[in-house]
């Protein structure tokens, strides 16, 4: 019985690496049940018996995309030299995560205002994994003297996500939340220059 779960776990991460390329390159709107299950050529049917429609296997890709994420932050809480290297990290991996997925997360950028509650799930757990992160390199320091004792370091941290969320550019319409992708790199390098100011604020 073992081994048919294992044929089934393998089949299923095999249709979520298939379908991850495919919304990488496609987005969303213009992937296809069809065109999955011919990458993998398996039949419609058996794909339809993994996810029953196109969206629950996309918020599984999803789901699959944050766990990794996840376990890239989880992996570095208490890894750090200094504080301004913690923060670097957080910006850094964000930015990268976001640039090598842009075009799986057209779905996101056309239902930004209607959000199902799954991805807001997602979107909290990223979040309170980057506070662990940060609130532990804050610690860290503060014990070793390099910076002034905090009481707080999650609320100071929450300011400083904060922060990092509302930064725009010129170009990019106030009631837009996803930028463009030709904006990414502008917003990233007002970041890098947040995290200076903010380091420099807690000594």
């Amino acid at each position: 019985m073992s081994a048919g779960i294992d044929q089934q776990d393998i089949k299923r991460e095999k249709i979520l690496e298939a379908s991850h390329q495919r919304f990488l390159h496609y987005g969303y709107s213009k992937t296809t049940m069809n065109e999955i299950a011919g990458d993998l050529s398996m039949s419609k049917a058996l794909l339809y018996y993994y996810f029953p429609d196109k969206s629950e296997l996309y918020m599984a890709v999803m789901r699959k995309l944050a766990n990794d994420y996840l376990q890239l932050l989880e992996d570095k809480i208490g890894h750090f030299t200094n504080l301004r290297d913690a923060f670097l990290f957080q910006v850094n991996t964000h930015h990268d995560f976001i640039v090598t997925n842009y075009n799986f997360f057209d779905f996101v950028r056309l239902n930004e205002q209607n959000l199902p509650d799954t991805i807001w799930t997602i979107v909290n757990q990223i979040r309170d994994a980057e506070t662990r992160l940060l609130s532990q390199a804050i610690q860290t320091e503060a014990q070793k003297g390099t910076i002034r004792p905090i009481d707080n370091p999650a609320e100071i941290v929450d300011v400083f996500l904060d922060a990092l969320h509302g930064i725009k550019v010129g170009a990019m319409q106030k009631k837009v939340n996803f930028p463009k992708k030709e904006h990414l790199d502008e917003i990233h390098n007002k970041r890098l220059l947040l995290i200076d100011i903010f380091v420099k604020g807690l000594k």
